[in-house]
């Protein structure tokens, strides 16, 4: 499916999780040097539209076919409207790790909720509240809404220490933080839980809320020809669970890969 660089043309200040002293100005040097590294399987990267140097990176990205979203960023309303209209298609982890929106200064929150561009949720209930899925549903539509995890190494496996790059993690009843200062570290969220939440936070059916999880973020990646709906010459890639929505078989590539015992 490709990589993810969430990084390093991030703000400082919004940071989170993010080591400072890796972050970096939005070098075409550096981000070339990246993009050959990674041989062709670099299809998506977070930026902060404020950093110097990025606005003009944007379109550069765009011109090599990557996804660019906006996220861990402190940007003013103009400054986001000006990234998404440089080719910015969506909003990393919505409300986290961003400025949120004041009424006399929308910031880049503001922007992600009037403009078109999908936004991505965590639904682990601990990054967002419930009252804010539901609204962030209300205001964007079904059809512009991503449920992602933002999960880390420590997924699956039990309470404890963890690194997350080069910073220690603590994960205590599942909820990961910084041992440093006790910021909030990515989370430990499977994608189920993330769908099981869903319908319990919003009190939706299972048939409105399943484009978050498959049609919609495989639009973001522009891969829905061939992923993200049940359709004669797509990839035979399904999930079927049972009345409590529970995994009970999973099928990649027309092949059984997991059935439950």
């Amino acid at each position: 499916m490709g990589i993810h660089l969430e990084g390093p043309f991030l703000d400082p200040q919004y940071r989170g999780s993010m080591a400072e002293h890796l972050l970096r100005k939005g070098e075409p040097d550096l981000f070339k040097k990246y993009y050959d590294a990674a041989e062709g399987t670099l299809k998506f990267i977070t930026v902060s539209p404020e950093v110097e140097g990025v606005p003009k990176l944007i379109k550069e990205m765009r011109k090599l076919g990557i996804v660019v979203a906006i996220g861990h960023s402190g940007a003013d309303y103009d400054t986001s409207m000006a990234a998404i209209n440089n080719g910015a298609t969506c909003v990393t982890h919505t409300f986290n790790g961003m400025k949120l929106m004041h009424q006399h200064f929308p910031a880049i929150a503001g922007a992600a909720l009037e403009s078109d561009v999908f936004c991505e949720a965590i639904c682990d209930g601990r990054h967002l509240h419930p009252a804010v899925v539901r609204l962030l549903i209300k205001t964007k539509g079904l059809d512009r809404v991503v449920a992602v995890t933002d999960s880390i190494t420590a997924t699956g496996l039990p309470d404890g220490e963890y690194y997350l790059g080069v910073n220690k993690v603590r994960v205590t009843d599942g909820d990961a933080k910084l041992v440093s200062d006790g910021t909030r570290a990515g989370s430990t969220l499977t994608m189920i839980k993330a769908l099981q939440n869903l319908v319990k936070f919003t009190g939706r059916s299972l048939e409105e809320l399943i484009p978050l999880l498959t049609i919609n973020p495989a639009s973001v990646m522009k891969i829905h020809d061939h992923k993200g709906t049940i359709t004669v010459g797509k990839d035979a890639d399904i999930v079927i669970l049972d009345d409590n929505l529970n995994i009970d078989t999973t099928i990649v590539g027309g092949n059984i890969v997991y059935q439950r015992q």
